[in-house]
């Protein structure tokens, strides 16, 4: 990518949000970007692709019908687990009970059942949410649909609880073709993963961030930014800035004064 002489005082124009472009205007971002005359592109750097239900059956040896509740820490991970469940012709049972990390989650399943027909839990954010319900569900065989790259915090909460959870990779994280931007410049890049981070780097071995100023969201991304030899400018959440788009317009009102 392209990097300008380094001058980290001067006002913030353009901002990339190493996100998919969102499929509605009521991103929070557009704001941002029309109140202070920003120029916003959204581009996903990593993307995930399907494990298909035959390496799943084959490879992983899951059997879908020897679990009584489904563990889902995403959307992603409820996209693909009914892809699989399609795939394999498995006809997911009524009793089947889910456990979502939050209630996005869990009203998000009504794309695929019934929900006042299915036992759904939900929590607040975490596994640890869950924990009063989970112990009620203590005898579950529980499956936890999930990535390659995926985050072992809640897999191993439920394994030190005693929980019988078996994970199931059903889908990959793969860096996504960012060589059209080798000449671009952006005053602010947004990452939400480490994945995000690795990608900049296999498609931009020799990056340098000079006058660019990185911002990252949650402690992982955060520490993959530093672990580059990267200033982080923006992080968050903070207390004071409980979301990205917070954090980036307090930045942005310093300094652009």
């Amino acid at each position: 990518m392209q990097v300008p002489e380094a001058d980290r005082a001067k006002k913030v124009k353009s901002i990339l949000v190493t996100l998919p472009k969102p499929e509605n205007e009521k991103s929070p971002y557009f704001a941002l970007a029309q109140k202070y005359n920003l120029k916003l592109d959204f581009r996903a750097f990593i993307h995930v692709e399907g494990v298909s239900g035959r390496d799943v059956r084959k490879e992983q040896r899951i059997n879908l019908a020897d679990f009584t509740a489904v563990i889902f820490t995403s959307r992603n991970a409820a996209d693909h687990f009914f892809r699989v469940c399609e795939e394999m012709r498995y006809e997911v049972p009524a009793d089947l009970k889910y456990f979502c990390l939050s209630e996005t989650i869990a009203l998000y399943l009504q794309k695929y059942i019934q929900y006042r027909k299915r036992k759904i839990f939900f929590g607040k954010q975490t596994a640890q949410d869950l924990s009063d319900i989970l112990k009620k569900h203590a005898k579950e065989k529980f499956l936890y649909p999930c990535s390659d790259v995926a985050n072992e915090e809640t897999y191993n909460w439920l394994q030190d609880n005693g929980y019988n959870v078996t994970p199931a990779v059903l889908f990959r994280t793969v860096v996504s073709d960012l060589s059209d931007l080798k000449d671009v410049f952006y005053d602010i890049i947004v990452f939400f993963s480490p994945s995000s981070v690795q990608s900049l780097f296999e498609n931009f071995p020799d990056f340098k961030q000079n006058d660019t100023r990185l911002a990252a969201f949650g402690p992982t991304t955060h520490q993959a930014v530093l672990d580059r030899g990267l200033l982080l400018d923006i992080a968050a959440p903070t207390p004071e800035a409980p979301s990205m788009t917070m954090a980036v317009e307090q930045y942005i009102k310093l300094s652009n004064k």
